[in-house]
């Protein structure tokens, strides 16, 4: 069973979740494994929508799909089998979180329901089954792989055996901590930001539209949007219990009735009110404004002397850098890695990763040296001053084994845990019955399947 196993269900979920009202009415089980069945229409309609969305189709499409469903059949049974835990409410929290996202993605509840070509309800009910299979068989594999382990000899093994003309070429990469500190705005500079939110509050209550203020006053960038994507005018669909919305807006949401706007309160973010469109139970319908009190030259001189400070006891070495981020750094996002920036390959981030501002400063730093404190603005807007620590740096290079062990040693982990998941199939869907229908038996994608189906098991063939 190939790596994409559990991505191509998770796309299949998706796919079957959003496939069209004109489905294929011509219907007949294609696969079985022990108890469970796959439909013809389950292949045909996943094929049908990665076409519609305008995806890559896999070559032998039909019989890469039907493969992927019954290895992830098999997972699941094994999954029941051992009573591995997958809780309803486990389920129900992946099942809201997937359709907020999509909410989020298509613009509104409205929109998705249009795009879908059915209500939420019926999505979640679509989407149950199949996600509650994803988690078992995730489930489940993650319990094959436990005792995977990699020695630096299977390490080198595995690198060894990669052709010199298909060794990775890496651009220069950096690995780049900070300690932020946002000045804190004066009273003054907060008391105008609520002045302005009450008085927008009061053109809202007279009938202005609240869209419309909220692209032309609101501070949050996601209101008016960019190039890229459209603004969502402060609206937002959320849920009570999620965990990416600060908990004070989050409060101040769900305590309001439906058509009622807040009094201007404060976050970590700024000023803000909410209106309240729509409730229903823990999800909601908001419309948002937000107000960034603008700190002054004063504010930010003393960000920069409090900050030069931690940077002298940083080249004393009287503090290292994580304890440094832990008390003194404002930034959330970092404060949890160590003051580290983060990216698709976890610290080490590309030059083209980094804000203008920050290739800038680091290019006149060496590997373990720390900025002087310079102001920038983050994503919001949002004005402080940050002192940066070149960890690391590599110059552009082919993959070698002394740059880029840690990249070679988790492909090599991977690959091992493939090659355990296909001794695992290879040993275990012989026990299950199993019946493939003619039109795949030829895929040479499905021979082990086949080969299983000759398998007689008393009391099931």
């Amino acid at each position: 069973m190939n790596k994409i196993l559990l991505t191509a269900l998770s796309l299949i979920i998706t796919l079957a979740a959003f496939a069209q009202p004109q489905r294929v009415v011509a219907d007949k089980i294609v696969a079985v494994v022990g108890n469970k069945i796959i439909l013809k229409s389950d292949v045909d309609n996943s094929i049908l929508d990665m076409q519609r969305q305008g995806m890559e189709i896999p070559e032998n499409a039909r019989c890469f799909v039907l493969e992927q469903a019954m290895g992830i059949k098999a997972l699941v049974l094994q999954a029941e089998k051992d009573s591995l835990p997958v809780t309803d409410e486990e389920v129900e929290t992946d099942i809201d979180n997937r359709i907020r996202s999509f909410i989020n993605a298509y613009g509104g509840k409205e929109e998705l329901e249009k795009v879908a070509g059915r209500s939420v309800y019926q999505l979640k009910e679509d989407f149950r089954e199949g996600i509650r299979d994803q988690m078992l068989a995730t489930a489940m594999r993650n319990k094959i792989v436990a005792d995977v382990k990699i020695t630096p000899n299977e390490v080198k093994a595995y690198f060894d055996k990669i052709p010199a003309d298909s060794l990775v070429f890496y651009e220069s990469e950096v690995e780049i901590g900070q300690i932020v500190s946002y000045g804190k705005a004066s009273r003054e500079a907060e008391e105008y930001a609520i002045e302005q939110l009450n008085d927008i509050k009061k053109q809202l209550e007279a009938g202005k539209d609240f869209r419309s203020l909220a692209m032309m006053t609101s501070e949050d960038p996601s209101a008016k949007g960019n190039a890229q994507s459209p603004g969502n005018g402060g609206r937002f669909e959320i849920n009570r219990n999620q965990k990416d919305f600060d908990g004070t807006w989050i409060n101040k949401a769900f305590a309001l009735k439906e058509g009622q706007i807040s009094n201007p309160f404060k976050t970590r973010f700024g000023y803000h009110i909410i209106q309240l469109v729509s409730r229903s139970g823990d999800d909601a319908v908001v419309q948002h404004i937000l107000k960034i009190p603008q700190v002054t030259n004063y504010e930010i001189k003393e960000s920069i002397d409090r900050l030069d400070s931690v940077r002298s006891k940083l080249i004393a070495g009287t503090i290292d850098f994580g304890t440094a981020v832990n008390k003194y750094s404002d930034d959330e996002q970092t404060k949890f890695t160590g003051g580290m920036l983060q990216g698709q390959n976890g610290s080490f981030l590309t030059i083209d990763q980094l804000d203008p501002t920050m290739v800038t400063a680091f290019k006149t730093l060496k590997v373990g040296q720390y900025s002087q404190p310079m102001e920038f603005a983050d994503a919001r807007g949002k004005k402080g001053v940050r002192i940066l620590y070149l960890k690391s740096q590599t110059e552009p290079h082919r993959e070698n084994m002394r740059d880029d062990y840690s990249k070679i040693a988790d492909r090599a982990l991977e690959q091992k845990k493939e090659d355990a998941i296909e001794k695992w199939f290879t040993g275990k869907i012989s026990n299950y019955y199993i019946k493939v229908d003619p039109d795949f038996q030829t895929c040479e994608s499905m021979k082990k399947w086949v080969e299983a189906s000759k398998v007689v098991i008393p009391g099931k063939n």
